[in-house]
């Protein structure tokens, strides 16, 4: 009899039971059971899935993305959305008005001649400056109502191939089926219902999901708001759950100063603490001087700081204690927390975890540690550069 197995399970299950009522209690947003995932690692892996789905897609094809830039990608997406609505499927395309403002003209217009019905989320020559600065930073599609994606990935070729070098960024992407795929849904519907005056159609069938696997999980979205919002809540609840480690990886870490602290908190009581940013591969100099600000204060706690060194990382991953993961669009910065509409898969489940977590293995054997020593003796104008930027963190 393999007691200590089966002791280890039961540890496993009373945490995952823990987590779940803590976020559905204090976020209000039910887990669904029976759903089934499939991670997927870099634009090799990503954008065939992705593609495919949509090649199949029979009634409904909706998507929504922040980033929609240039090249063959960027072609290949659209000419598929272009293709199914020639087909007679239904397909709506969310793009942000900032994010999305690279997008070739002769792709919207081949779009739109082959029936896509395209919206814009606050184009910025129509806002106020307080609504410019609040953007849809979702990544969604959703195909038939039974299949669902979310993650980092954008619609450009910055991600493609698999990061193998600095033209190819390393993100994550996940591919949900089952009751799960009601949340991803909702999160693109919340977000078509500001820009579009029809919400739904005949051709949106509301079918049910029958199980389609044994992973829990809760769909928990953010939106812009003044104060406290559910994106805080999650982090903050995950935290302080947490009892042998906590791994993160952002792509833009600039927390505040509560969430520095409540990070150093989580590793004073004995958890691991792990945090992968990028290295000088990044698209956003200042944000990274803004969380190198908090480095010594960090490893001074016994946090772990990793900056990947081959390309730039674009993941937003955190798991937990093996039996716990999220996975979305948010990153442990003031934008995502504060500012953007965001969406964030929690996962309750072990081997959906430890494939995370392998995942999040290889990524650090190809990273660089912040040795806090050392970092505690950087140069004066690296620390220069660090205070610069604190004026201005609140945006970053």
């Amino acid at each position: 009899m393999d007691t200590g197995h089966d002791r280890a399970g039961e540890i496993g299950e009373d945490r995952k039971q823990r987590l779940r009522r803590r976020l559905e209690r204090l976020i209000g947003i039910a887990a669904t059971e029976g759903n089934a995932l499939l991670p997927l690692r870099n634009g090799d892996e990503i954008f065939p899935a992705m593609l495919e789905s949509i090649r199949s897609a029979e009634h409904t094809v909706d998507m929504m993305t922040f980033v929609y830039w240039r090249g063959a990608i960027a072609r290949e997406f659209a000419e598929a959305l272009a293709d199914r609505a020639r087909a007679g499927v239904r397909v709506r395309l969310l793009l942000d008005g900032f994010g999305s403002r690279l997008i070739e003209t002769d792709l919207l217009e081949a779009m739109d001649r082959a029936g896509v019905q395209v919206a814009w989320f606050r184009r910025p020559l129509w806002l106020s400056p307080l609504k410019q600065n609040h953007r849809c930073h979702r990544k969604v599609l959703v195909v038939d109502e039974e299949t669902a994606y979310t993650g980092g990935v954008g619609i450009a070729e910055e991600w493609c191939g698999d990061a193998r070098d600095a033209t190819e960024w390393r993100d994550t992407h996940v591919r949900v089926r089952g009751p799960a795929v009601d949340g991803i849904a909702a999160a693109f519907a919340q977000n078509w219902a500001e820009c579009a005056d029809v919400l739904f159609d005949e051709r949106d069938r509301f079918t049910g999901h029958e199980p389609a696997g044994d992973a829990v999980v809760q769909v928990v979205r953010g939106s812009a708001s003044f104060g406290w919002q559910d994106m805080q809540t999650l982090l903050r609840v995950v935290l302080e759950s947490a009892q042998e480690r906590v791994r993160l990886a952002t792509a833009y870490f600039a927390p505040d100063p509560y969430f520095v602290e409540l990070l150093c908190a989580t590793a004073r009581r004995g958890v691991e603490v792990e945090i992968l940013v990028p290295g000088k591969h990044t698209d956003q100099r200042v944000c990274r001087l803004a969380g190198q600000n908090h480095y010594e204060a960090l490893t001074a706690c016994g946090v772990r700081i990793w900056e990947y060194q081959p390309t730039m990382m674009h993941a937003k991953i955190v798991t937990v204690d093996g039996v716990a993961s999220l996975v979305g669009s948010t990153n442990l910065n003031r934008r995502s927390l504060e500012h953007d509409e965001e969406v964030m898969l929690v996962v309750l489940d072990e081997d959906f975890t430890a494939t995370l977590d392998g995942h999040y293995d290889e990524d650090t054997g190809r990273s660089v540690r912040i040795e806090g020593r050392r970092w505690s003796r950087r140069p004066l104008s690296q620390r220069a550069r660090e205070l610069a930027v604190v004026p201005i963190r609140r945006f970053l």
